[in-house]
């Protein structure tokens, strides 16, 4: 018998590259526009951005961790 394994909704993930995508975008955009307010606003986008996709990362890995280890106890 095949184990199932829980699918967890990973949407943190491309949510936070889309989000670091758009700012890098934003960035480079408004450097050429010479666009100094907007390029903070891009600039803090990408800043929040890219963490936001580790934490998720980190957070998925631990939640397989402790799947494993919850199967490990019940047998």
């Amino acid at each position: 018998m095949e184990k199932k394994k829980k699918l967890r909704c990973p949407l943190g993930v491309p949510g936070g590259i889309l989000a670091a995508l758009i700012g890098l975008v934003g960035v480079v955009f408004n450097i050429i526009n010479f666009n100094w307010y907007e390029l903070i606003t891009s600039f803090a986008l990408v800043l929040v951005a890219l963490p936001f996709v580790r934490i998720t990362m980190m957070i998925h890995s631990a939640n397989d961790r402790l799947d494993e280890l919850e199967s490990k106890m019940k047998k």
